[in-house]
């Protein structure tokens, strides 16, 4: 009777293995031992052994050295067929250089030489351990620990010598120390050395990082040196992976090499944030003791995130680095990235797509159905890039991120109704993690900010670098753009409407407000603005400027019926601060403001300007009032100036009128008068295209409110009074009008009239009254 037992022991010792190796792509490990220890047994007991039928041994050795022994407390020989039965059996196998102590024992053994089959009854249990010392101390004797000893148990073993296949269908199963598992049925091919697991592989590892796994069936080779498992499952904790297929190699030491998923690999953890993977295929590399190394999904890799953060991802791969101490180093993903914070909260929402797909074919997962709706709108943000490395902290907290090649990074505002996008590109992205929430980017070389709008233009600006804010709720709080800020704002047809410069740029998505510093220069249709600091509304296109305002209107059409800002020369002003209402085109000049084109200058506390009215207001306060100077011509033909000053100007070139009023005064060569107000008129510009040398000239004065004209020789009152500048005539009613003359005297009437440029008084009486002329008489 001929029966291998060292195939036997093989198929117990691999039976064992297939189940190990299952966990080894957890970070478990397994031996995997074969050697040629045992011979045979005699093909008849008895012809070379004491025949007994109590106490049966049988022993066989080899250089002195005994392989292995077997013992019984019965056999028994059948003479029909030859079949032969042991009972009550215990195998000892020590191996060729006595390395080995494993034990096969069971209530029962049958042999039926017809068939070849060896048949085991009942139970059948294997230990099997390694004796380090048995080369040095080779006595047979069991060593003196037993250090990892692997146990298996089944029944219904049936052996055929023949074919040297051995096929159990009961359950296998088996017990290590850090895990134990079965499976349900299982055949091993002793010619080819594979061993198949016919299905319901199951096991549990224990330890702080206890798993579950499961698999449909499983083969296990020597050459080469693999398991093969299929539909697998396997969980640890909060996290499961899923595979059609595992292969995991084995080195010539028997350590574990790599482990290949294959087919819908799918990886996902639940809890407060749950997560999934899905790639076609997945490996992990493994050191000498077995624990990872590094570790890659590839051929196109899907990832989605629900939680306090919710998150799609794409990536053709994603490699996982680990350092020594086996902790998660570093993630890149390469090969077109994609990776979308969506605004919307809660896991319900994001779970949809590979999560819900995980759960459906894997039963017994329950996935996390808390509600997490925020009350804020969050902004989706979706980066794009070649490559995008993450390094992690303590093995599981990120720490940051770099991009590698072209990247770019879009914002959504969560609120639906908000339809601008900004699309934000730059040579590198770098990103910090506080607490695995995003905290910074930064982008350099080349920054670029591209915000747009459904129907309108872009809006674009420029810089050395960016850096992106954020919010304690994960929201973009704003942005810097610091070194070489360009900003531009395209109108309809592309043309530029307004752009801007500066060394640093300071945006905040709260207010939409940009702010410019460092020389910063705004320039919009005509208008250039220079200061301190610039601050754009983007919302509104309001304009702010602060400290040492300096503003030019260029590109002005010249309005030849105009005056005081008809010429086509830029219109210059500059005061301690600036609002620009861009709806209107209005600017607000104060402190110290003044505003000039050509000759004509006006200065005031307050200027409002309208560039497109050619009309401004001006305001004075207790220090300083509004002033301005006009000509008007002398009898010589020559011009002289004209100063008037007041609490408040307004001025429309339209209709060539400034509006002078409270305490003012007007002082000229000849004289001066103050009123309550008064109007300016003013003489057109003939030529209003270059620049003149003298200011708009005075045409005639309307005043009212307690006039007073003061000249050399005389004094005036009156309520009102018309003002002729051609020639210097005076028309002064109301009051009644006064006249103290220093030849005439008093002269009083319902109007008087008189000339700067002569000493002639006209009298008329009118309704109110008779003439009164008092005469002073020398004496």
């Amino acid at each position: 009777m001929r029966i291998d037992i060292s195939r036997l022991r093989f198929w117990f010792a691999a039976a064992t293995i297939a189940v190990v190796l299952v966990v080894a792509g957890f970070y478990f490990y397994a031996r995997y031992r074969y050697y040629h220890a045992v011979k045979e047994i005699p093909q008849k007991l008895g012809i070379e052994v004491q025949q007994s039928t109590e106490s049966f041994s049988l022993s066989k050795s080899e250089g002195g050295k005994t392989l292995f022994t077997i013992r019984a407390s019965k056999a028994v020989q059948y003479k029909h067929g030859g079949r032969a039965e042991l009972r009550d059996v215990s195998i000892l196998v020590y191996g060729r250089d006595s390395n080995r102590f494993d034990q096969i024992y069971g209530a029962a053994f049958e042999y039926d030489p017809q068939s070849g089959n060896v048949v085991a009854k009942g139970e059948v249990h294997i230990d099997l351990e390694a004796n380090a010392l048995g080369q040095i101390a080779p006595h047979q004797m069991p060593p003196p620990e037993l250090k990892n000893p692997i146990h298996v148990k089944t029944s219904g073993l049936i052996f055929n010598q023949k074919s040297g296949i051995a096929k159990t269908d009961e359950r296998v199963e088996f017990r290590i120390p850090q895990a134990s598992g079965s499976a349900v049925g299982a055949t091993y091919d002793s010619k080819t050395n594979t061993l198949t697991l016919v299905s319901r592989v199951e096991l549990s590892t224990t330890g702080e990082s206890a798993a579950n796994v499961t698999a449909e069936h499983g083969t296990l080779t020597k050459e080469p040196r693999q398991a093969v498992l299929h539909r697998v499952l396997a969980k640890r904790g909060e996290s499961t992976m899923a595979a059609n297929k595992v292969n995991v190699t084995l080195r010539h030491d028997n350590t574990i090499d790599r482990v290949l998923a294959d087919g819908d690999v799918r990886m996902w953890a639940t809890g407060e944030t749950e997560v999934a993977a899905k790639a076609p295929h997945a490996e992990i590399f493994l050191t000498g003791k077995n624990v990872p190394r590094a570790a890659a999904m590839s051929g196109g890799v899907a990832l989605q995130a629900a939680g306090a953060h919710n998150i799609t991802g794409n990536a053709g791969r994603v490699d996982l680095d680990f350092g020594p101490d086996s902790k998660l180093n570093k993630v890149r993903a390469s090969k077109g990235v994609r990776l979308l914070e969506k605004a919307s909260g809660g896991s319900q929402g994001a779970s949809a797509g590979i999560v819900d797909a995980a759960l459906r074919s894997s039963p017994g997962i329950v996935r996390d159905a808390k509600g997490r709706n925020r009350t804020q709108p969050r902004d989706n943000i979706e980066l794009t890039a070649d490559a995008v490395d993450f390094y992690v902290r303590n093995g599981k907290m990120l720490d940051r991120a770099e991009t590698t090649g072209a990247a770019q990074i879009t914002i959504v505002p969560g609120n639906s109704r908000s339809p601008e996008r900004s699309t934000i590109t730059a040579g590198k992205f770098n990103a910090g993690f506080q607490r695995n929430r995003l905290t910074l980017i930064h982008g350099a070389p080349n920054a670029r900010i591209v915000q747009s709008v459904a129907g309108q233009p872009d809006k674009v600006s420029t810089s050395d670098s960016l850096d992106a804010t954020f919010a304690a709720d994960g929201t973009i709080s704003g942005f810097v753009q610091q070194g070489s800020f360009a900003y531009r704002e395209s109108g309809r047809g592309g043309k530029v409407e307004r752009s801007a410069s500066a060394n640093k740029a300071t945006y905040s998505n709260l207010t939409q407000v940009l702010v410019l510093q460092g020389s910063p220069r705004v320039v919009e249709g005509g208008m250039a603005a220079s200061a301190r600091t610039i601050s754009l509304n983007r919302r509104t296109g309001d304009a702010e400027a602060e400290y040492d305002v300096k503003t030019t209107y260029s590109e002005l059409e010249p309005q030849p019926s105009g005056a005081l800002l008809a010429s086509a020369a830029p219109v210059h002003v500059t005061a301690a601060t600036m609002t620009l209402k861009r709806a209107t085109g209005v600017a607000r000049f104060s402190g110290n403001a003044r505003l000039w084109q050509a000759a004509n200058i006006v200065q005031a506390p307050i200027i409002v300007f309208d560039r497109d009215k050619r009309a401004l207001q001006a305001e004075g306060n207790e220090n300083q009032q509004v002033s301005t100077v006009l000509v008007q011509p002398e009898k010589s033909g020559k011009t002289t100036p004209v100063s008037i000053v007041a609490a408040r100007l307004t001025y429309a070139d339209k209709q060539r009128k400034a509006r002078f009023e409270g305490n003012v005064l007007v002082r000229s060569a000849d004289g001066s008068m103050t009123a309550d107000h008064i109007d300016a008129f003013l003489k057109p510009r003939q030529s209003t295209g270059a620049a003149t040398t003298t200011p708009s000239e005075l045409d005639r004065i309307v005043a009212e409110g307690h006039i007073v004209v003061q000249q050399p020789t005389r004094r005036a009152t009156g309520a009102k009074l018309v003002y002729s500048a051609e020639n210097g005539k005076f028309v002064l009613t109301g009051g009644p009008p006064t006249i103290i003359d220093a030849e005439r005297g008093t002269i009083t009437g319902g109007a008087l009239t008189f000339y700067s440029r002569d000493d002639r008084v006209l009298v008329e009486g009118g309704d109110q009254g008779r003439t009164v002329t008092t005469t002073r008489v020398s004496k």
